[in-house]
């Protein structure tokens, strides 16, 4: 991945296509999990086939040497992003002039002179009983008309805004105008999500006495390994939609779709011009998963929400199509595809930057939200033994003094079984020691001769193998849970998916800070590979993904476990998950991180019984 430096725009602060980016590669530096040594990101343009894969026939592409990547922070950045013409103003825009249109006022007479009722003029006493309310009917007509005038100017703004914005109050569109894609995966249980919300859509549409509407599955739309980065599949998606079609929805497994309030919220958008709509977020501070890019000013840039669903229209898709074709993707590493999505559709400002849609939601608190997404952990029947599940605990001798004691204040106590595997046999951890010796970067020695000890010895009847750092913060009472919806007799590779080179017949893989999930199969079909490490201070995590890559085995991906610490992720995206774990004790205090927000509480019994009745809905 590259770093972008901002530099700030000079007379149109309201617009993001003014700011330029520098998207210089230099800068970036890498740092490794108990050696903390640091190299240059030159490196990962090297490209070695070091490790045979099994059953492949090739030789997958990973870097001679990776780390976490930290980009330099760039200098400068724009001040406000403009966000598209979709304000929250012009979202009511058309129920507002609906309600001016069927106002009436009429003006009361105010009776003058003679009495129509005698023909002479009322006495002055009796005049003066009718002053008063005479007077009032006069201030009420006036307030009238003056709120009349008001709403007036307003709708004219409005509609002025909108139509230079580009939304209309005029767009007709049907379900046969969409293309809804779901970001699925082909995991049993994540399949079985993704058919659950494509019948609920078709039989919407059924309700609504509508034509059924074309809804894929991502994992089927194509078998290369970079699908679920959406990029490679918009040249499909402009070939085959193109012409009958006017937008692609996306949205996640577990978002709920009202077809209904979808449709109108779409109407108020041009189909004829390029949009990219969605539910905005924005880093409250520059991160190191994006790269800290506009790092003077992170709020400016904005990117969508998946949970909420997010669209593109077809022209826009079309225009990226072209620019696809002429030019490869440059990016080497996918790390957080939401914003590097956004990234590459504003293109330095020669794209649009994302529309905030009021009706794409994610609390499902307004009635008028077209889209919801359930916040609850997965759970498929009784959560998975603790004796069931054995973690492994990587750290080294410079670290057993201050960050093992962390892990054993926090969630040491909620595993079932537990092991510190070091350089160094500590009896009063205690620590086992692998014969691995400690390296300043990528841990794939230390990583194999766990997976080995897992297989060969005394775990035979555990299902489960979770290999976390030693600044790693994790839930197990959660991960529980979540593994209750996975089979332990199928291969699975769980956690946070990242990729490599992707764009170039690369692979994914699980990144390993924030917890590495192995099935017992896994491991198996693993081991019996020739795939190992081509040394033992090669990034485990991606040697990793590269073996099961070869091997035909999937990332199966769960936003649930995080790299980085919470500080690093948007308030709105943590705001509707129950996370697993998070990774890294930079500048923050583990311990209370814990507490605050992985520790087990009653809030996460409650989420269960919520998400027990949201399954009866379904």
């Amino acid at each position: 991945m590259q770093g972008f430096a901002v530099s700030s725009p000079v007379g149109d602060k309201d617009s993001l296509a003014s700011l330029k980016v520098n998207a210089s590669g230099e800068g970036h530096t890498f740092e490794g999990q108990c050696g903390d040594g640091i190299w240059n990101s030159a490196a990962t343009s090297t490209r070695t086939p070091a490790a045979s894969q099994a059953g492949a026939g090739r030789a997958l592409p990973i870097p001679a040497a990776r780390g976490r990547v930290r980009s330099q922070r760039g200098a400068g950045g724009g001040k406000r992003g403009a966000g598209g013409g979709g304000s929250t103003a012009a979202a009511g825009a058309a129920a507002a002039a609906a309600q001016l249109r069927s106002l009436r006022v009429s003006r009361p007479r105010v009776r003058t002179g003679r009495s129509p009722a005698t023909g002479m003029r009322p006495p002055a006493r009796r005049g003066r009983r009718l002053a008063l309310p005479a007077l009032l009917s006069l201030l009420t007509c006036s307030l009238a008309f003056a709120l009349v005038s008001k709403d007036v100017k307003k709708e004219v703004k409005q509609s002025k805004n909108l139509e230079k914005s580009g939304i209309s109050e005029k767009n007709d569109i049907d379900l046969k105008g969409i293309a809804f894609v779901i970001q699925s995966q082909s995991n049993s249980f994540h399949a079985k999500k993704a058919e659950q919300l494509k019948q609920s859509i078709l039989k919407q549409a059924a309700d609504l006495t509508q034509e059924v509407p074309r809804v894929l599955l991502l994992h089927q739309l194509a078998q290369q390994e970079g699908a679920w980065t959406i990029l490679p599949l918009l040249p499909h998606f402009s070939v085959t939609y193109s012409r009958n079609s006017s937008w692609i929805f996306f949205c996640e497994e577990e978002t709920r779709i009202q077809i209904p309030q979808l449709l109108e919220a779409l109407r108020r958008y041009d189909p004829s011009k390029e949009w990219f709509l969605g539910k905005a977020l924005h880093d409250e501070e520059s991160t190191i998963i994006h790269h800290y890019a506009f790092s003077e000013n992170p709020t400016v840039f904005k990117y969508p929400d998946f949970a909420a669903g997010w669209a593109l229209s077809i022209p826009l898709v079309n225009k990226l199509t072209k620019r696809l074709k002429s030019e490869s993707l440059k990016s080497d590493f996918t790390i957080d595809l939401k914003h590097e999505i956004a990234l590459y559709i504003w293109d330095r400002g020669d794209g649009p930057p994302l529309t905030p849609v009021p009706e794409f939601c994610t609390d499902g608190v307004d009635f008028s939200c077209a889209t919801t997404f359930h916040s609850f952990l997965p759970l498929c029947g009784n959560p998975v033994k603790k004796k069931d599940i054995f973690v492994a605990v990587k750290t080294c001798k410079k670290f057993h003094g201050d960050r093992i004691p962390i892990v054993k204040q926090t969630w040491a106590g909620q595993a079932g079984h537990i092991e510190y595997y070091s350089d160094y046999a500590d009896s009063s951890i205690p620590t086992v020691d692998l014969g691995i010796p400690n390296t300043e970067r990528g841990h794939c020695g230390k990583t194999f001769a766990i997976l080995e000890r897992f297989l060969n010895h005394s775990y035979d009847k555990i299902a489960w193998l979770v290999i976390v750092d030693d600044d790693t913060l994790i839930s197990i009472s959660r991960l529980q849970h979540l593994l209750s919806c996975y089979d332990a007799s199928e291969p699975v590779f769980l956690g946070e998916r990242y990729g490599y080179g992707l764009g170039t017949g690369g692979y994914s893989y699980v990144t390993g800070g924030g917890g590495m999930v192995f099935s017992r199969e896994a491991i198996r079909r693993l081991l019996a590979s020739k795939c190992r490490c081509y040394s033992n201070d090669a990034p485990d995590d991606m040697v990793l993904g590269m073996c099961f890559s070869g091997l035909g085995i999937p990332v199966t991906h769960s936003p649930l476990f995080h790299q980085a610490r919470p500080v690093d992720y948007p308030k709105d995206y943590l705001s509707h998950q129950v996370p697993i774990s998070f990774h890294k004790h930079w500048n923050i205090d583990p311990v209370k991180v814990y507490f605050t927000w992985l520790a087990p509480s009653e809030e996460d019994r409650a989420r269960q019984e919520t998400r027990k009745g949201f399954k009866e809905e379904l």
